[in-house]
Order: structure tokens, then sequence, then C-alpha cells
């Protein structure tokens, strides 16, 4: 099988990224419109994974994001399990919304969910249905947030017949902000992720489709390829929100989704982040690097590869942070990878002999 790369399966970063950083240069142009309210945007959130506004009350923030491809995943893997999966979909739309928020300190207030389908009779399947709502009802829960409300748009023509677009957004409200105050000397501390968060899914499907077996698949711990792909992604929102309550010092977190590692260089200033250790490899990053011959470099570079967050904390308070997290029962655990120097702007991963230079990455 030829190398697989997120470019060769349709995504390419290179002619989305210039689309973002213009609709990000025509957005600022419209910063004032709030400020008849009393309201004030924080310009240095710009780019930030979570856009801030200041009101008379304190700190809001909004979120927008998408889950991407994985319910077709769920959909192909419910003609072999019976199963719709669609309470793990719902889990991991909301992960990607509030895992954003959590990165600046904003704790999600309220979530709205936007499901848009290409014909209306995909709502006749009362079990999908059903879980999707449960799934996100139970989602909102353990990121300690409302539902707020949502809509549900048919959009024939657009959307495929028996598919969905699952997104959403969310309000935040932030006790005490994350605000960027990296030094060097400061350590990356990574939180485990639960497998392939809902980005990468284009390549992972490409795979499934290659595969003899498909999502069928064994890996090497004994579950199969559709079932390790569809572990819902980890929601951080209470660790974070533990953390700050328990007055931990917290200079920058990351969410790592798009763009892989190369996320942990997005603050502007330049910065070498050294990861020293990982985590254990995961079956399901070995079976898609094997199966896809998929570089160290292309992994890395897109996928969370079993990191999905990473706050970078002052150097004597790490060890404590990571024993925070833990013994505090979140379902993941923490690791001190490394730490932050004073050079060029680029992530050195020294288990892998990976380096990403700051010019990987076109767009916050």
């Amino acid at each position: 099988m030829s190398e697989l790369t997120y470019q060769s399966v349709g995504v390419d970063y290179s002619t989305m990224d210039p689309f973002k950083k213009a609709a990000q240069l025509a957005a600022v142009q419209t910063a004032s419109n709030m400020n008849r309210f009393g309201f004030k945007e924080l310009e240095w959130s710009r780019g930030e994974s979570a856009y801030l506004f200041e009101t008379p009350i304190g700190i809001f923030a909004h979120v927008e994001e998408g889950l991407g491809t994985k319910n077709i995943v769920a959909d192909n893997v419910s003609l072999f399990t019976g199963k719709s999966h669609y309470d793990q979909v719902s889990q991991c739309t909301i992960a990607m919304i509030v895992n954003d928020m959590a990165t600046l300190g904003a704790l999600p207030v309220s979530l709205a969910m936007h499901l848009a389908v290409g014909v209306s009779g995909w709502f006749k399947n009362e079990q999908r249905t059903n879980d999707l709502v449960n799934g996100w009802k139970k989602a909102c829960d353990l990121a300690r947030c409302n539902w707020g409300g949502g809509e549900t748009p048919t959009l024939k023509g657009i959307i495929v017949p028996g598919t969905v677009s699952l997104s959403g957004s969310g309000i935040g409200f932030a006790k005490k902000l994350i605000e960027p105050k990296v030094s060097d000397s400061d350590a990356i501390i990574l939180l485990q992720s639960s497998g392939i968060h809902a980005n990468g899914l284009t390549l992972a499907r490409e795979i499934a489709d290659t595969s003899t077996d498909g999502y069928m698949s064994i890996l090497s711990d004994g579950t199969t390829y559709g079932e390790s792909l569809l572990s819902p992604t980890n929601i951080y929102v209470g660790v974070i929100e533990d953390l700050i309550n328990a007055g931990k010092t917290i200079n920058y977190a990351v969410n790592i989704t798009g763009h892989g590692w190369r996320k942990l260089m997005r603050l502007k200033e330049p910065f070498t982040y050294r990861i020293k250790d990982l985590f254990p490899d995961m079956p399901i990053f070995n079976f898609i690097q094997k199966k896809g011959n998929v570089t160290d470099e292309e992994a890395y570079g897109n996928l969370n590869m079993g990191a999905g967050f990473a706050i970078y904390v002052p150097e004597h308070e790490a060890e404590s942070i990571v024993e925070f997290v833990n013994k505090g029962g979140y379902g993941f655990n923490a690791l001190n990878a490394g730490n932050i120097e004073t050079g060029p702007k680029q992530v050195v991963i020294e288990p892998k002999n990976l380096i990403f230079k700051g010019e990987t990455l076109d767009v916050r």
C-alpha cells in the first residue's frame, strides 16, 4: 500500500488555512460592534481555541465546532454490531466544543446541537435518535453544562442521504482565565486520550476501505478497528476546573486535535517545545500506521497519537499536578512529558526523532 497522508485523502491544510486566516482578518474588523452593550472582546483570544469577551458580570467564551466524519464510522460499524454508537458520537461532538473552551479556563454553561440531515427520514431510526439524545445529555453532564437547544435542518442536495453533519456551539464562563504566560523551563504535561479524536477519521476510514476485514479488523488488544475508532473522546473540562479550583497554576493549554502535535506550538512566541517522554503506544495508532503506511511525521503532525490535551505549568508544580490528575478518578492519566525552552519555534519529539518547525503550523 502506498504511503497515506492527510493530503492524499482529501484533507489539505495548505488550502484550508489561508481561508481561516482571511476569515480571522475580516472578523477582527467587527470587534467594536459589541461595544454598545458594554461588552469588549479580549483581543488576545483571537486565533485561540475559544473567543473571549468581557461583560459587566464577567468574561464569557464562545466556541463553534464540528464532529467531522466519525458518524460515518458509526454507521458502518452498526452493520456488524447492531448498535448505533451515536451515544459515543454525541460525546465526541461535545468534547470538540468544550475541550476547546477549557484551554482558556472557560467552563461551558450552555451547548446547542446542530444536526443537518440529507433527508428527514433519517430520524425514523429510533434506536439511533434515542442514542444520540441520551448520549448528548450524558456528555453535557460530563462537561458540567446544560443543553440549551439546537437546530435540525434537512438539507436535501447538500447532505448525502443517509448521513448527517453533526456540530454545535457553546457559551462558557471564565471564573479564572488561563492567559498565555508561558516561560522557558515550564513543564509540558500531557493528558491521555481515549484513542483517536474526532479529527483524523477521514484517513482512518480510508484504511478501513482498503483493508481486507475493514472495520472488523482485530487489533493487538483484541478489539475491532471500528470499535476502537468509536471510543468516545475524553472530556477534559472537569479536570481543568478542578485544577483551577485547587489553586494550581496553568500557564497555557492546548487541545490536541487538527494539526496534531504541531498544535503544541500555537503560541506566537518563539519557544522550543521539547517532548522527552510519551504515553505507551496505543493499538489503534499502531494499526493505522502499519496498515496505512503512515509515517511518524505524518501521524504526529496530524493525529493526537494518545495525548488529547496539554497544559504548560511551572516546573516546580509539575509533579503535584500529575499526581492530582492521576489520583482524581478522571479515567485518564497525566504525564510530565517535557519542557519549554527559549529557542526557535518548533516541537521536538525526542523519542520519535521528530522535529516540526514553526512554519509547518501556518494558522493558530
